[in-house]
């Protein structure tokens, strides 16, 4: 037996990434954090300052220019943006999401083309969920029509993040429907290509700092340069795009849930009810206790399910363990954290009522925490 003993201890570099995305969460996002939840605003200058570190382009290699993280430390970095502001660190993240199909079945030139882009300040965003298909997948009613010399593209994407802000799409549609899961396919479109035009933002519960609107298709020719892979593959790889992204998705909601716990002991700390410290009632001590268990759990599942991926490994089962654990749990979390500020924490003047908000859509995107539990349901008897 190997005498090294498992560790969950972070590298040195780690380390270093995890300091660099804290820093900025707490210098330059939660300071400006209520101002772009009130005013819905777009928070392009924090976007542009996080180009500048490198922290849109986590995923993309090295040789492209990007940052070149493992999924761990991306799922690092995830959670100490979610911190600061879970709407910023989505409009931050889109680009990741965005760039996974290219990066999964893209040719050499595509990546470099796409990524170089990203790198030097465009935005793209993942078109794939529509008004009748989010979890069902295949459920999709967008099509693209080979024409010969191009594919004819028609159809309607919805709740898509970045939408309006981004200068390029990865778009999922059905080019031969007969097939169903074998006939979906991926292409990149333009957002300033004839036939595309997005819809107004939506008015959301939470996350006011992330923009997030309808994209439309109507008889947009896509030229055959910008499929990606083969066509039937569409459907491979939005689940493998699923393994990937589930876990920074899940790390956003450990780092919303991380603050809410953070928020209730520095209030505990300082309220005092019939001369002592709100903490010193065992009915409040427990209750914020078991949000720090809760949130250490969630951390845990999150990193493994990062690993998994690291190290070659499949990782669908774990990330649907991470994402609606992290995603339920997070929400118990923060409406945990009200009931530490009591009336106080229903004013939105009190950081855990923008917190509760915001937490909310972990448990619908990137599959809804019961689309999970189907998954590993799956997961479980498939391996038995």
């Amino acid at each position: 037996m190997s005498d090294t003993p498992m560790s969950f201890a972070m590298t040195e570099e780690q380390t270093m990434i995890r300091d660099l995305a804290r820093e900025f969460a707490r210098n330059e996002i939660a300071p400006v954090a209520e101002h772009y939840d009130r005013t819905h605003e777009y928070p392009w200058p924090v976007i542009r300052k996080a180009q500048a570190l490198g922290l849109t382009t986590l995923n993309i290699p090295e040789a492209y220019g990007g940052m070149g993280l493992s999924l761990l430390e991306e799922v690092i970095v995830a959670e100490e943006l979610a911190w600061g502001c879970s709407g910023m660190s989505t409009a931050m993240g889109v680009n990741g999401l965005a760039i996974l199909p290219v990066l999964i079945a893209g040719s050499e030139a595509q990546k470099q083309e796409y990524c170089g882009r990203l790198v030097a300040g465009e935005m793209a965003s993942y078109c794939l969920t529509e008004p009748e298909a989010g979890s069902d997948v295949a459920g999709i009613k967008t099509t693209a029509q080979d024409m010969g010399d191009y594919y004819l593209l028609n159809g309607n994407k919805t709740f898509i993040t970045g939408a309006t802000v981004s200068n390029f799409y990865t778009v999922f549609a059905y080019t031969s429907p007969e097939n169903r899961y074998n006939g979906m396919s991926c292409f990149v479109v333009e957002r300033n290509w004839e036939g595309v035009s997005t819809g107004k933002p939506f008015h959301k519960m939470g996350q006011h700092a992330s923009d997030t609107a309808e994209v439309i298709f109507d008889n947009v020719k896509v030229p055959k340069s910008h499929l990606l892979g083969a066509e039937g593959q569409g459907f491979m790889i939005a689940m493998q795009v699923f393994d990937r992204s589930r876990p920074p998705t899940s790390a956003g909601a450990v780092g919303v849930a991380q603050r809410a716990l953070d928020e209730a002991i520095k209030y505990a700390k300082e309220r005092m009810v019939k001369g002592k410290p709100l903490w010193k009632y065992q009915a409040i001590a427990h209750m914020i206790a078991d949000m720090a268990m809760e949130v250490a759990a969630a951390r845990l599942l999150v990193h493994q399910s990062a690993w998994a991926v690291d190290a070659g490994q499949s990782n669908t089962l774990h990330s649907a363990f991470s994402k609606a654990y992290a995603a339920d749990k997070g929400m118990k979390v923060v409406t945990d954290a009200v009931q530490v500020f009591g009336g106080y924490g229903y004013m939105s003047e009190y950081p855990v009522e923008k917190l509760m908000r915001d937490a909310k859509i972990y448990q619908i995107y990137e599959g809804t925490s019961q689309i999970q539990r189907e998954i590993i349901v799956r997961e479980l008897f498939r391996k038995g």
